[in-house]
C-alpha cells in the first residue's frame, strides 16, 4: 500500500519577530535578496568589516531623488541613478554605493541676478546602515563631498578650479511611511553643508548663498534587484 504524499507547506508571511541570529540559510539569503539592499538608500551603507564571500549577497536597485538646499530655498533634481550593495546574510551588515548623476541648480539671487552651479554629491567611501525586518524599515548614514564644477552669473562663466568642494559631511536617512523592503519606496533625510573651500574668487560668493542646515533629501528606492 503506497502511503499518500505529505503536503507542502508554503510559507505566506514571516513571523512578527525574527531573531537574525537563527536564520537559516536559505531564509536569510531569501529576505536579504528580496530587500536588504534598500538598507542603503542612499543611501548608503557600511559594514565594520569586510563580508566574508560565502555569507555574502549582491543586490542593486534603480534610485531617484532630490534635494532641498534650504539657504536657496530651491529643490534641486537629483536625476536617476544605482544603488549598489553588498550584504553579511549572517550579521545583517551591508555595504554600499550611491551613483547619481551631476545635477544642476539654477536659481536668482536676490530675485534678480540668475545663477547656475553644476554640482557633485560624491560619496566618501561605502554607506554603513541597518535593516529592520520586523519593521520593515531601514536607517544609514553616510558621509558625502558637495562639489561645484561649473558656475555661471547672467550666463558667464565663472572659475572655480577643479577642487571647489565642502569638507566631508554627514547624512542621515530612515526609511518613510509606505516604504517596505521588498518594493522599496521613500527614504529621507537631513542634513548641514559646511562651506566651501578653494574655489577662487567665487569662494565668498558660494559660502553667502549654500551652507547651513535645514537640507533635506528625498529618495525613491525601486525594486530590489539581484546582482
Amino acid at each position: 500500500m503506497i502511503a499518500s504524499p505529505r503536503p507542502i507547506r508554503v510559507l505566506h508571511s514571516l513571523p512578527s519577530r525574527i531573531s537574525p541570529f537563527r536564520w537559516r540559510p536559505r531564509t536569510r539569503f531569501a529576505l536579504l535578496a528580496s530587500g536588504v539592499c534598500v538598507l542603503t538608500a542612499t543611501g548608503v551603507l557600511a559594514a565594520s568589516g569586510p563580508a566574508s564571500a560565502d555569507t555574502s549577497v549582491n543586490v542593486h536597485y534603480a534610485v531617484t531623488g532630490t534635494t532641498f538646499i534650504a539657504k536657496l530655498r530651491t529643490t534641486v533634481n537629483l536625476g536617476s541613478g544605482t544603488l549598489a550593495s553588498t550584504v553579511d546574510l549572517t550579521t545583517g551588515v551591508s555595504e554600499s554605493t550611491l551613483t547619481l548623476p551631476p545635477a544642476t541648480v539654477s536659481v536668482k539671487e536676490f530675485g534678480l541676478i540668475p545663477v547656475t552651479a553644476t554640482t557633485e554629491m560624491i560619496q566618501n567611501g561605502p554607506a554603513a546602515g541597518t535593516v529592520n525586518f520586523s519593521t520593515n524599515t531601514i536607517a544609514s548614514t553616510a558621509s558625502v563631498t558637495l562639489k561645484i564644477t561649473n558656475l555661471t552669473i547672467f550666463g558667464l562663466r565663472l572659475p572655480v578650479g577643479n577642487n571647489c568642494q565642502t569638507s566631508p559631511f554627514t547624512i542621515g536617512i530612515s526609511s518613510g511611511p509606505g516604504f517596505t523592503i521588498n518594493a522599496g519606496g521613500p527614504v529621507n533625510g537631513t542634513y548641514t553643508i559646511p562651506a566651501f573651500h578653494n574655489c577662487g574668487l567665487n569662494t565668498l560668493l558660494l559660502n553667502l548663498t549654500i551652507p547651513g542646515s535645514g537640507n533635506t533629501l528625498n529618495l525613491t528606492l525601486g525594486q530590489l534587484q539581484l546582482g
